[in-house]
Protein backbone atom coordinates (compact mmCIF):
# COMPACT_ATOMS: atom_id res chain seq x y z
CA UNK A 1 0.00 0.00 0.00
CA UNK A 2 2.90 2.34 0.78
CA UNK A 3 4.31 1.90 -2.72
CA UNK A 4 1.05 2.99 -4.37
CA UNK A 5 1.06 6.18 -2.29
CA UNK A 6 4.61 6.84 -3.42
CA UNK A 7 3.56 6.50 -7.06
CA UNK A 8 0.63 8.86 -6.61
CA UNK A 9 2.96 11.61 -5.50
CA UNK A 10 5.72 10.95 -8.00
CA UNK A 11 3.67 11.08 -11.20
CA UNK A 12 1.55 14.09 -12.17
CA UNK A 13 -0.95 12.01 -14.11
CA UNK A 14 -1.63 9.75 -11.15
CA UNK A 15 -1.76 12.47 -8.50
CA UNK A 16 -5.33 12.67 -7.19
CA UNK A 17 -7.37 15.85 -7.00
CA UNK A 18 -7.54 15.51 -3.21
CA UNK A 19 -3.81 16.25 -2.96
CA UNK A 20 -3.34 20.02 -2.52
CA UNK A 21 -0.03 21.89 -2.56
CA UNK A 22 1.45 22.19 0.91
CA UNK A 23 3.69 24.62 2.74
CA UNK A 24 5.51 22.43 5.26
CA UNK A 25 7.51 24.18 7.97
CA UNK A 26 10.10 22.07 9.78
CA UNK A 27 12.01 23.29 12.83
CA UNK A 28 14.47 21.57 15.16
CA UNK A 29 17.44 22.31 17.39
CA UNK A 30 20.86 21.86 15.83
CA UNK A 31 21.93 18.21 15.94
CA UNK A 32 18.44 16.68 15.74
CA UNK A 33 18.84 15.36 12.19
CA UNK A 34 16.45 17.82 10.56
CA UNK A 35 18.56 18.34 7.44
CA UNK A 36 19.04 14.61 6.93
CA UNK A 37 15.31 13.94 7.24
CA UNK A 38 14.29 16.83 4.98
CA UNK A 39 16.90 16.02 2.33
CA UNK A 40 15.64 12.45 2.23
CA UNK A 41 12.06 13.63 1.81
CA UNK A 42 13.03 15.91 -1.10
CA UNK A 43 15.07 13.11 -2.71
CA UNK A 44 12.19 10.65 -2.49
CA UNK A 45 9.41 12.95 -3.69
CA UNK A 46 10.19 15.17 -6.71
CA UNK A 47 7.12 17.32 -6.06
CA UNK A 48 8.50 18.39 -2.67
CA UNK A 49 10.95 21.25 -3.04
CA UNK A 50 12.89 23.51 -0.71
CA UNK A 51 11.82 27.13 -0.59
CA UNK A 52 14.49 29.52 -1.90
CA UNK A 53 15.00 32.29 0.63
CA UNK A 54 16.38 35.80 0.19
CA UNK A 55 19.55 37.05 1.83
CA UNK A 56 21.62 40.21 1.90
CA UNK A 57 24.93 38.38 2.39
CA UNK A 58 27.23 38.16 -0.64
CA UNK A 59 27.14 34.97 -2.72
CA UNK A 60 29.75 32.39 -1.80
CA UNK A 61 31.85 30.52 -4.32
CA UNK A 62 29.63 28.36 -6.53
CA UNK A 63 26.34 29.92 -5.38
CA UNK A 64 23.88 31.18 -7.99
CA UNK A 65 21.14 33.75 -7.61
CA UNK A 66 17.77 31.99 -7.46
CA UNK A 67 19.30 28.60 -6.68
CA UNK A 68 20.74 28.64 -3.15
CA UNK A 69 19.28 32.10 -2.37
CA UNK A 70 17.92 35.21 -3.98
CA UNK A 71 20.66 37.75 -3.27
CA UNK A 72 19.28 41.21 -2.46
CA UNK A 73 20.82 44.47 -1.36
CA UNK A 74 19.95 45.60 2.15
CA UNK A 75 18.00 48.51 0.67
CA UNK A 76 15.84 46.22 -1.48
CA UNK A 77 15.35 43.76 1.37
CA UNK A 78 14.16 46.51 3.72
CA UNK A 79 11.83 47.93 1.06
CA UNK A 80 10.28 44.52 0.48
CA UNK A 81 9.93 43.99 4.20
CA UNK A 82 8.26 47.38 4.58
CA UNK A 83 5.84 46.41 1.79
CA UNK A 84 4.90 43.21 3.67
CA UNK A 85 6.29 40.89 1.00
CA UNK A 86 7.98 38.47 3.41
CA UNK A 87 6.22 35.60 5.16
CA UNK A 88 9.03 35.68 7.71
CA UNK A 89 12.46 37.27 8.03
CA UNK A 90 15.32 37.66 10.49
CA UNK A 91 18.66 39.37 10.92
CA UNK A 92 21.49 36.91 11.51
CA UNK A 93 25.12 37.95 12.04
CA UNK A 94 24.52 41.32 10.40
CA UNK A 95 22.71 39.98 7.33
CA UNK A 96 19.00 39.64 6.59
CA UNK A 97 17.28 36.40 5.59
CA UNK A 98 13.65 35.99 4.61
CA UNK A 99 11.01 34.04 2.69
CA UNK A 100 9.00 35.91 0.07
CA UNK A 101 5.29 35.11 -0.09
CA UNK A 102 5.36 35.27 -3.90
CA UNK A 103 8.17 32.71 -4.09
CA UNK A 104 6.20 30.19 -2.04
CA UNK A 105 2.93 30.93 -3.80
CA UNK A 106 4.46 30.55 -7.27
CA UNK A 107 5.94 27.16 -6.37
CA UNK A 108 2.59 25.98 -4.98
CA UNK A 109 0.73 27.22 -8.06
CA UNK A 110 3.15 25.11 -10.12
CA UNK A 111 1.87 22.09 -8.19
CA UNK A 112 4.84 21.72 -5.84
CA UNK A 113 4.83 21.13 -2.10
CA UNK A 114 7.16 23.67 -0.48
CA UNK A 115 9.45 22.67 2.39
CA UNK A 116 10.56 25.53 4.60
CA UNK A 117 13.44 24.88 7.03
CA UNK A 118 13.26 27.72 9.58
CA UNK A 119 13.75 28.29 13.29
CA UNK A 120 11.04 28.68 15.92
CA UNK A 121 10.99 32.48 15.66
CA UNK A 122 10.52 32.34 11.90
CA UNK A 123 7.72 29.80 12.32
CA UNK A 124 6.03 32.09 14.85
CA UNK A 125 6.20 35.02 12.43
CA UNK A 126 4.74 32.86 9.69
CA UNK A 127 1.81 31.72 11.84
CA UNK A 128 1.06 35.35 12.72
CA UNK A 129 1.08 36.22 9.02
CA UNK A 130 -1.23 33.32 8.19
CA UNK A 131 -3.70 34.42 10.84
CA UNK A 132 -4.42 37.52 8.75
CA UNK A 133 -4.82 35.63 5.48
CA UNK A 134 -8.13 34.59 3.96
CA UNK A 135 -8.82 30.96 5.00
CA UNK A 136 -9.06 30.12 1.29
CA UNK A 137 -5.55 31.42 0.55
CA UNK A 138 -3.42 28.53 -0.82
CA UNK A 139 -0.61 29.12 1.66
CA UNK A 140 -2.94 29.12 4.64
CA UNK A 141 -4.89 26.11 3.34
CA UNK A 142 -1.71 24.16 2.67
CA UNK A 143 0.18 25.07 5.83
CA UNK A 144 1.40 22.46 8.29
CA UNK A 145 4.26 22.61 10.77
CA UNK A 146 6.47 19.95 12.31
CA UNK A 147 8.95 20.12 15.18
CA UNK A 148 11.72 17.54 15.44
CA UNK A 149 13.13 16.88 18.92
CA UNK A 150 16.00 14.79 20.28
CA UNK A 151 15.09 11.89 22.59
CA UNK A 152 16.83 13.77 25.43
CA UNK A 153 19.23 16.64 26.03
CA UNK A 154 21.87 14.08 27.01
CA UNK A 155 21.54 12.34 23.64
CA UNK A 156 21.65 15.68 21.83
CA UNK A 157 24.89 16.56 23.62
CA UNK A 158 26.32 13.16 22.68
CA UNK A 159 25.48 13.75 19.01
CA UNK A 160 26.92 17.26 18.98
CA UNK A 161 30.16 16.11 20.60
CA UNK A 162 30.28 13.10 18.29
CA UNK A 163 30.59 15.39 15.28
CA UNK A 164 34.03 16.44 16.48
CA UNK A 165 33.71 19.78 14.69
CA UNK A 166 32.84 22.25 17.46
CA UNK A 167 34.61 23.59 20.51
CA UNK A 168 33.09 23.01 23.93
CA UNK A 169 31.78 26.57 24.21
CA UNK A 170 30.03 26.24 20.86
CA UNK A 171 28.41 22.98 21.94
CA UNK A 172 27.27 24.55 25.21
CA UNK A 173 25.71 27.43 23.29
CA UNK A 174 23.92 25.03 20.94
CA UNK A 175 22.55 23.11 23.91
CA UNK A 176 21.32 26.32 25.55
CA UNK A 177 19.66 27.34 22.29
CA UNK A 178 18.12 23.88 21.96
CA UNK A 179 16.51 24.12 25.38
CA UNK A 180 14.97 27.46 24.41
CA UNK A 181 13.73 26.16 21.06
CA UNK A 182 12.18 23.04 22.54
CA UNK A 183 9.97 25.24 24.72
CA UNK A 184 8.16 26.15 21.49
CA UNK A 185 7.57 22.56 20.38
CA UNK A 186 3.99 22.54 21.68
CA UNK A 187 3.09 25.32 19.23
CA UNK A 188 3.63 22.97 16.29
CA UNK A 189 0.86 20.78 14.90
CA UNK A 190 3.13 17.73 14.77
CA UNK A 191 6.08 16.69 16.94
CA UNK A 192 8.51 13.96 16.00
CA UNK A 193 11.18 12.57 18.32
CA UNK A 194 14.22 11.48 16.36
CA UNK A 195 15.47 8.62 18.51
CA UNK A 196 15.83 6.40 15.45
CA UNK A 197 16.37 7.87 11.98
CA UNK A 198 14.29 5.29 10.07
CA UNK A 199 11.39 5.56 12.51
CA UNK A 200 11.53 9.36 12.50
CA UNK A 201 11.56 9.45 8.70
CA UNK A 202 8.57 7.11 8.53
CA UNK A 203 6.67 9.41 10.91
CA UNK A 204 7.65 12.49 8.89
CA UNK A 205 6.55 10.88 5.62
CA UNK A 206 3.27 9.76 7.21
CA UNK A 207 2.52 13.33 8.32
CA UNK A 208 3.21 14.64 4.80
CA UNK A 209 1.11 11.96 3.09
CA UNK A 210 -1.76 12.61 5.50
CA UNK A 211 -1.59 16.35 4.84
CA UNK A 212 -1.74 15.60 1.12
CA UNK A 213 -4.84 13.51 1.69
CA UNK A 214 -3.05 10.33 0.70
CA UNK A 215 -2.93 8.50 4.04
Amino acid sequence: MEESKHELIETDSAQPRTSRPLLVVVSAPSGCGKSTLCDRLVDEFPKITYSVSCTTRPPRSGEEDGVQYFFLSKKEFKERSKNGEFLEWAKVHGNFYGTLEDTVLFAMEEGNHVLLDIDVQGAKQLRERLAHMDPRHPIRRGFTDIFISPPSMEELERRLRGRGTDEDKVIRRRLDNAAGEMAYAKEYTFQIVNDDLEKAYHELKTVILSAMGLA
